[in-house]
């Protein structure tokens, strides 16, 4: 166990914790250094179950016991500093009081992702991380077997991603789908049938879809402000809605998830 106290923000081996708030700086340097943040204790530890290894972890001093099983058992450093510390190092209060450095893996294919899948879900170029985090913890929750993002998605690594999602992001098995839409032709290849969750006239309801109990099951969902693209909904083999009540045209992209991962379940 290697256990350091740290008392300057400016620490060099803190490098990999600065600035936790920007989202594009983040965004550019997180996946080019082959890293991503864990934060709060249940996280950390379903990022270490599923694998990841951890690079290095920083720590509120009150979190060294309710973590030192996991600070014993992990070959990385371990900086331990006040609250206020953390928070001039990353720019925010960090309420959970742990951040651990994890080690992106290589990501599967999409085949890898959809073999022995029966029930999937896409989201096209959803931007934001606490919409896509959401998603991902209905995903896990209502038993969805694989998650596919599109490539101007929202990174699933992204600390708030990771956060809202409670850890499901390393439960769900996902990848990302290149090109998009054209991707939906590996789709109705490996024997998908292909749903645009979309307000469309010639769409049919969920209810709909529920009774035509398809074998295998892509639901697709848009973006938070355009929703899905044309061609996406063209190329899917159906449009379908969620029927609204109260002069409510549409759910946000998560609730929307959520309620067609439950109506789909087997």
């Amino acid at each position: 166990m290697s256990q350091w106290p740290v008392t300057d923000p400016a620490d060099p081996r803190l490098s990999d914790y600065v600035s936790l708030t920007d989202v594009e700086l983040r965004r550019r340097t997180e996946p080019a250094a082959g890293l991503f943040m864990a934060e709060g204790e249940k996280v950390i530890r379903r990022a270490l179950a599923a694998g990841y290894r951890m690079r290095s972890m920083l720590l509120e001093d009150k979190w060294l016991p309710p973590l030192r099983d996991v600070v014993v058992a992990q070959d990385a450093p371990v900086y331990v500093g006040t609250r206020s510390l953390l928070a001039e190092v990353t720019g925010y209060d960090v309420h959970r009081g742990a951040l651990a450095a994890m080690d992106r893996a290589p990501l599967p294919t999409v085949a890898q992702v959809l073999s022995g899948a029966r029930r999937v879900a896409v989201l096209e170029d959803v931007n934001d991380h606490t919409n896509l985090g959401a998603a991902f913890r209905a995903a896990a929750a209502l038993g969805v077997d694989a998650v596919l993002v599109t490539p101007r998605c929202a990174d699933p690594l992204y600390r708030r991603s990771v956060k809202v999602s409670m850890g499901a992001v390393f439960q769900v098995p996902w990848t990302r789908i290149s090109p998009w839409p054209g991707g939906i032709d590996v789709l109705h290849g490996a024997g998908f049938t292909t749903v645009a969750l979309v307000l469309a006239e010639d769409s049919v309801t969920l209810d709909d879809l529920v009774g035509r109990r398809p074998d295998k099951l892509a639901l697709i969902f848009g973006s938070e402000g355009d929703g899905l693209r044309p061609s996406t909904v063209a190329s899917a083999d159906f449009a379908v809605r969620i029927p609204m009540a109260a002069g409510v045209n549409s759910l946000n992209v998560a609730a929307a998830a959520a309620v067609a991962f439950y109506a789909t379940r087997p």
